[in-house]
């Protein structure tokens, strides 16, 4: 497991006073531990965001403070609600021979069949889980790999997880981490129904015959000679024989 290296100083200001630190580039920490006592300190912000990026919560940080390192881990970020700046950070010291629990993140790599053939759409369910392990063996991410997901609902649980044996995984093993959902949403259901109903329409006027085109089968043809009655025209009536004879 990859260390990492911050150097830190103790701190007198505390209260709305840290505002003066931060101005001056420092972030207000505090260090705790199970057999240590509080420490108020403070580390360059600039330093802080490096190794907090790439450490995460789960990698262990060698912090010296006054020529003295403490083991630790990032164990909470306080983050400045408008600006989304972090503005305090507490340390947890632990023991390196003691276990201690963390939440790691869950990383998918390769790529889904079902997702690449467009079959589906990759749903992560979890996107971490707690495991129990050293300081020095905690995994700083799982990587997941999704090249088996070929098919819809097809889905990998916490079971599947491949872990170093002096890793303990805490989270309940049944709990899926990511599934391939149906790729049709609500809205593209209607458009395809909108698109079906066009084309039933279309083929139903297709269906009726054209001006000059030939009569249906079965339809009796007209007598040869005889005058189309004009439009809208009613037919004669027919006349009575004696009335046929007088004419």
């Amino acid at each position: 497991m990859k260390k990492y290296s911050l150097t830190g100083q103790k701190r007198t200001v505390v209260g709305k006073k840290v505002k003066i630190l931060r101005k001056e580039g420092k972030m207000p920490a505090t260090i705790y531990g199970k057999t240590v006592k509080s420490v108020s300190v403070s580390v360059p912000y600039d330093a802080f965001e490096k190794v907090y990026e790439n450490a995460g919560e789960t990698g262990l940080i060698e912090l010296t403070v006054d020529k003295t390192v403490h083991p630790v881990l990032i164990h909470s970020v306080q983050v400045d609600p408008v600006s989304d700046i972090p503005i305090h950070v507490e340390f947890h010291q632990v023991d390196l021979k003691e276990k201690v629990r963390a939440k790691v993140p869950i990383v998918h790599v390769g790529e889904s069949p079902a997702v690449a053939q467009k079959l589906g759409v990759l749903l992560s369910v979890l996107n971490e889980i707690e495991v129990e392990a050293l300081p020095t063996e905690l995994p700083e991410k799982i990587s997941v790999d999704v090249s088996s997901l070929a098919d819809v609902d097809q889905e990998l649980k916490v079971s599947d997880l491949a872990l170093p044996a002096e890793v303990t995984i805490l989270t309940d093993i049944t709990l899926t981490l990511l599934k391939v959902g149906p790729l049709i949403t609500k809205e593209a259901e209607a458009l395809a129904a909108a698109e079906a109903a066009a084309a039933a329409e279309a083929a139903a006027a297709a269906a009726v015959p054209a001006e000059g085109a030939p009569a249906a089968e079965g339809a009796v043809p007209a007598p040869e000679g005889a005058v189309p009655a004009a439009e809208g025209a009613k037919p004669e009536a027919a006349k009575p024989a004696e009335e046929k004879k007088a004419a």
